[in-house]
């Protein structure tokens, strides 16, 4: 007799399939029918789909089948489902109850604002789901490390949401520590691990990301959900003016047809905000729901109060909110649940905060202000629109040039970011986004890993400690002998993080006693670090910095070069002195690595002749305007221009690759500075760049640890500042540099030819 494949929906238990015909879904979305016999199956599985594609579904149903089916349900969670922020869990919970009181299963929600009575009733009757962040987890498995077997023991499966935000992170490697601690503490082999991502561009390294070591045997499910279309649009706008080029170009979103209005005008620069960027901001979000990313915090305050007092001037209600991390939780809040709840139109001017899956319903439109720096960051956003059926995707891209003015710099004319800012579009068109990071060491990580263990156990030998966190746990790249140096580091006179008793156990030392006891121990992230400059003892300003810089390299501040003299860590204060070399570019301040690919199609679009129908005009002329000008500096055939008393150096790859060259050049004595795409050399000539990289490209390059202590730090990590000199090298060589890339970097800047 043939034996016919139950349906993905047949395999569900009765009160599941019961809640799917009281939502009247007229079938499962295609990721659910995928990952639901996945799931059954059991193992690791990572679950890939667009925004809104029914993700959490497609884990949860087969899931709450599973405890339906197990005769052996005990004491203790099912399922933990663990998410990066409370916001996030908050709206889970209201999404999830009724599935969950339909299937008689208890929904717990566990975070920093939930009641400690609500959290003492269910540790003291464990049972159903869990909704929790990393950071609660680790305060739980840190002050109650002897009811880890009670609370865990019957555990069927960890679905991690937002998998992307975790890969290759800080909190990344705690969370895969802490679900390792779990199933040793339980004595379990393994237990099911589920990642949900609506942004991945390697399910390889999110498998391995989500089971270390043996991500081979991870399934992976992607959900070819299509989704309601896309259109898309870039502007462009100028500092000083409208371009002379009188190129026609799109005027309107691709598929668009309103009338396009005559973009002519004086140009206001209050806070860098062109008048007819605001004016096109005002027209394009006033009277619906959209979310305008505008960068940092200062400039989401920035657009946030231009727009406002724009709505006061035409005597309308406001609608236009700022929502960041700097803002209350209330008022965060109050944004998403207007946005969310509210019929009134309302635009949430916000940074990262609002990219990853907080309920704020169907918003009409997404705007950004520049490129960004990931096209994974793009797609998250994008995601946030076109939800309902019918409705496209609605993302505009508003670029700020400086425009081809009399002396301008040679970087401001090739009008990077708006080359970008295509190039992120093309990309993410073709389906591709950045993959996740491979592992690093993460030793600041592991000193917060070594003291949660202690903690959790009491006391631990050393060896049970490598094996635990490095052997099995996510930490592989750190041998026996390095472990052991960072112990000899954690429990130096210096620090004092660590002890060890008689008998050999790791205790907590005086200084790791002060840490641990704050609520501030259990995140492993370091808050944003913001520096002041100052020269001569004036403080110009604060600078945030985003990356590590080094000693010797030039920053752009108040529209001037600054040469950085020394850099304070502990005071957070870069001493600077003011530094010729021509006018600088305009910087718009972004932060984040930029990928190699990225880079690599800015260079192919400055080659080409390619029109792209979704640039406005403005923007159609800039991309005339650059493509003349890298041209003219002759960079389809050469690498290196002169320029002012030195030379500019457009290696064309990403962030770290560039910055890698820069240290590299600055080891050779050279005054190496890396800006956006380009390396300033200044107070040279073309002879002597020309001559270091050609010896650099035949395999002279600077020794690793040379190049490692040209960074000086910020301390970037957490727990940085507690490491040795050597042990700081090994972190920045192998997450923040590329050294083993600069010969070739350097061989394809001596050797570059057209190829477009």
């Amino acid at each position: 007799m043939m034996n016919l494949q139950r349906s993905a929906f047949e395999q569900l238990s009765e009160p599941v399939r019961k809640w799917i015909w009281q939502q009247k879904w007229p079938s499962l979305r295609d990721v659910q029918n995928k990952a639901i016999p996945a799931i059954m199956a059991g193992g690791d599985v990572v679950i890939s789909a667009k925004t809104a594609a029914g993700k959490t579904e497609a884990a949860l149903l087969p899931l709450l089948t599973r405890i339906k089916n197990r005769e052996d349900l005990g004491n203790g969670f099912s399922i933990l489902y663990v998410s990066p922020l409370k916001a996030l869990i908050n709206n889970q919970f209201l999404r999830l109850e009724a599935l969950c009181e339909g299937s008689d299963v208890i929904l717990n929600k566990w975070h920093g604002d939930v009641s400690a009575d609500a959290k003492a009733r269910a540790r003291k009757r464990p049972s159903g789901i869990v909704l929790i962040t990393p950071e609660s987890l680790e305060a739980l498995l840190v002050r109650r490390g002897s009811e880890i077997k009670f609370l865990f023991s019957s555990l069927d499966a960890v679905v991690i949401d937002e998998l992307h935000a975790f890969i290759g992170s800080e909190r990344g490697m705690q969370l895969s520590s802490i679900l390792d601690r779990i199933e040793m503490a339980t004595g379990r082999d393994r237990i099911d691990r589920i990642g949900l991502s609506a942004t991945l561009g390697d399910m390889g390294l999110a498998a391995e990301a989500l089971r270390p070591g043996k991500g081979e045997a991870v399934q992976l499910v992607h959900g070819l959900d299509e989704g309601n279309g896309i259109k898309l649009q870039i502007r462009g706008y100028l500092l000083g003016g409208e371009p002379e080029d009188g190129q026609e170009g799109n005027e309107e979103l691709q598929e668009l047809d309103p009338e396009e209005e005559e973009q002519k005008g004086d140009e206001s620069e209050a806070f860098g905000v062109p008048k007819r960027l605001a004016d096109d901001l005002f027209r394009f979000l006033r009277g619906d729901s959209n979310l305008l990313f505008a960068g940092s915090r200062q400039k989401v305050e920035i657009y946030a109060d231009r727009l406002r007092r724009m709505c006061d001037d035409a005597h309308l209600p406001n609608e236009f909110f700022p929502h960041h991390g700097s803002l209350s939780k209330g008022e965060r809040e109050d944004v998403e649940v207007r946005l969310r709840d509210d019929p009134r139109p309302t635009t949430a001017v916000a940074t990262t905060t609002l990219e990853l899956g907080i309920d704020i319903g169907d918003v009409h439109s997404v705007a950004q202000i520049g490129p960004g720096y990931s096209v994974a960051s793009l797609r998250q956003r994008l995601g946030r629109s076109g939800r309902r059926a019918g409705n496209p995707a609605i993302l505009r891209i508003f670029v700020i040039e400086p425009g081809d003015t009399k002396g301008a710099h040679p970087m401001d004319r090739l009008n990077l970011d708006l080359i970008q800012s295509i190039a992120m579009v093309e990309k993410m068109k073709a389906g591709w986004c950045e993959p996740p990071a491979e592992a690093g060491l993460h030793l600041s990580t592991l000193i917060h890993q070594v003291l949660a263990v202690i903690l959790q156990t009491g006391g631990i030998r050393p060896a049970a400690a490598w094996k635990m966190l490095c052997e099995r746990g996510p930490f592989q790249t750190v041998d026996k002998v390095l472990f052991a140096d960072l112990l000899r580091c954690m429990g130096s006179p210096q620090n004092k993080f660590i002890e060890q008793s008689p008998d050999g156990l790791l205790m907590i030392g005086e200084m790791g006693e002060r840490e641990t006891e704050s609520h501030e121990f259990y995140p492993v992230f370091a808050t944003d670090r913001e520096y002041r400059i100052l020269n001569e003892a004036k403080v110009l300003g604060t600078y945030p910095l985003t990356s590590p810089v080094a000693a010797g390299e030039t920053i752009i501040f108040g529209g001037r070069r600054w040469k950085i003299l020394a850099i304070d860590d502990d005071a957070r204060v870069i001493t600077v002195k003011p530094t010729r070399g021509g006018k600088p570019p305009y910087f718009s301040g972004a932060g984040g690595n930029i990928h190699d690919c990225v880079v690599e199609e800015m260079r192919r679009i400055l080659l080409s002749d390619t029109a792209y129908q979704y640039l406005d005009k403005t923007a159609t002329a800039l991309l005339a305007e650059a493509r003349r000008a890298f041209a003219e500096f002759g960079l389809a055939e050469r690498s290196v221009i002169q320029f002012a008393d030195g030379a500019l150096i457009f290696p064309w790859v990403g962030t770290k690759k560039l910055q890698t060259l820069s240290l590299a050049l600055l080891s050779r004595n050279f005054e190496a500075s890396h800006f956006g795409q380009a390396i300033d050399v200044q107070q040279c000539n073309m002879a002597g760049v020309n001559a270091a990289l050609e010896k650099m490209s035949n395999g002279d390059v600077p020794d690793a640890r040379t190049v490692a202590g040209r960074l000086a730090k910020p301390n970037m990590a957490k727990f940085d500042h507690l490491l040795t000199p050597d042990l700081m090298a090994l972190v920045t060589l192998r997450e923040r540099l590329d050294v083993p890339a600069l010969q070739d970097v350097a061989r394809r800047v001596m050797q570059r030819v057209a190829t477009g």
